[in-house]
């Protein structure tokens, strides 16, 4: 005698088509979504909790949407900045576009940034040779220097002391003010 097949639905035997997924077996009218209860038919189908979950209701439930492009992510998902984001579209909000994922990045104004950009952007200004400056600065007649930049506007020596002279709204160094 032969065991019979049995439904995991509706506990009765199967007789002619059958769907097995997930170590069980079903009727194919009882193969359903655990949250819609719509026939599952396609191909593919998504599982939570051990149990055969729709396409549509596992976009609806279990994806987020991505900060940048606003459609569901289905792959890999980039959490940044309080947002989850596709790999693809978590990329540079300045001139460069490039892709952020697994590199450091800046943020301004809810947009991330790479190093290069950022600093293009939103560095301080040397007053000489108007570049960013990205490391200690000195501040002198109201504008930020790079401190190879703060120079005497006669001899090009830098200016180490803390003192100087102004000529034209050029710093002057001690040595030749006199």
């Amino acid at each position: 005698m032969t065991e019979d097949i049995v439904c995991h639905k509706c506990q009765e035997a199967i007789t002619k088509r059958m769907i097995t997924a997930l170590g069980k077996t079903w009727h194919p009218e009882h193969f359903l979504c655990r949250h819609c209860d719509e026939q599952i038919v396609d191909a593919t189908f998504n599982i939570q909790s051990g149990e055969p979950v729709c396409n549509k209701c596992f976009v609806e439930r279990y994806t987020y949407t991505c900060a940048g492009c606003k459609k569901p992510i289905l792959e890999r998902t980039i959490c940044a900045m309080g947002e989850s984001w596709h790999e693809a579209c978590f990329c540079c909000g300045g001139a460069c576009k490039k892709p952020l994922a697994n590199q450091s990045f800046y943020e301004r104004d809810g947009k991330a940034y790479c190093k290069q950009d950022y600093e293009d952007l939103f560095a301080a200004r040397c007053a000489k040779c108007e570049k960013p400056i990205t490391d200690s600065a000195v501040i002198a007649m109201n504008v930020k220097w790079h401190r190879d930049c703060f120079r005497c506007n006669k001899c090009e020596n830098p200016i180490t002391s803390q003192t100087f002279t102004i000529d034209g709204d050029k710093p002057v160094c001690p040595a030749c003010n006199c």
